[in-house]
This record gives C-alpha cells, sequence and structure tokens, in this order.
C-alpha cells in the first residue's frame, strides 16, 4: 500500500496551527486543489465529512470519518465511500521549541485497479503528495494570517 508523508515547520503556535488543521471547511479558500469540504454530521470528538478535489485534472470525492485528539493534537480520517479503494491518514500537530510547530500529514491509500496498480501507484502517490504539500502551505498561511 503506498503512503505519503509531508510536513513543514511553521512559525506560529500549535494550537493556532491546530485550529487551522481541523476548520477543513475553509480549505477550498487557501488550497486551490480542494473544491469543496462539507461537514455532514459535526462533532468535537468524531464527525464525518464529504470532500472534492482536483488531482492532476481529475475530480476525486469521498466521505470520511474523522477522529479528533484534541489534547495529542492529531486528526485521523478514514475514508468511508469514495473514489479510492482505500484512503486513510492522519494530521499531527506537534509543538516545538520557540513558538514554532511541526506538522505532518501521512495518507496511506489504494486505487483498486489491482492489474493496473503497479502503473498507477507511483503517478497517484507523486500527485497525492504535490497536493498534501498545497495543503500545507495553505494551513501555514492561514495560521499566520490568523496572528
Amino acid at each position: 500500500m503506498p503512503q505519503i508523508t509531508v510536513d513543514m515547520h511553521i512559525q506560529a503556535p500549535a494550537d493556532r496551527v491546530w485550529r487551522t488543521v481541523v476548520d477543513i471547511e475553509r480549505y477550498p479558500e487557501s488550497m486551490s486543489s480542494v473544491r469543496w469540504v462539507r461537514l455532514l454530521e459535526p462533532g468535537e470528538e468524531t464527525r464525518r465529512s464529504k470532500w472534492s478535489i482536483t488531482l492532476k485534472g481529475s475530480i476525486l470525492e469521498w466521505e470520511e470519518r474523522e477522529t479528533l485528539d484534541h489534547e495529542r493534537r492529531v486528526m485521523s480520517f478514514q475514508q468511508l465511500s469514495g473514489d479510492m479503494e482505500l484512503f486513510e491518514g492522519a494530521w499531527r500537530v506537534a509543538e516545538e521549541p520557540g513558538g514554532r510547530t511541526h506538522v505532518t500529514l501521512t495518507i496511506d491509500f489504494e486505487i483498486g485497479i489491482p492489474l493496473l496498480a503497479q502503473m498507477l501507484n507511483p503517478v497517484a502517490q507523486r500527485s497525492l503528495k504535490d497536493n498534501c504539500t498545497e495543503m500545507l502551505e495553505g494551513i501555514e498561511r492561514d495560521a499566520l494570517a490568523a496572528r
């Protein structure tokens, strides 16, 4: 199963970065690859959302369950239905010295076409990594703007 991990150090307090990460409905405002996000079942510890993103000119949509651990600043997600066979991962926000924050986004995925997986997985992995990097840059912009 392919895995993507991207991370970034942001010069902003961890609590502010965490609030930015969990505010998924604002993602389309600062992330061009995110077409829309809707909270279907809001919640403090678990919630359900529906997503639509653009990935190299194609539209991917899915519904996911998110589990939020506010104390540890971890938001894990798991696809319930959608275009991928498997799509799950987690955001992790860690406080660092000097008012910096380390943010990590990890995604595990399966396209779901076994005969083409060897050819498609590397392409999807590169495209998803580019999207994840853009998402982290959007988190950074929003967290810095919230000062």
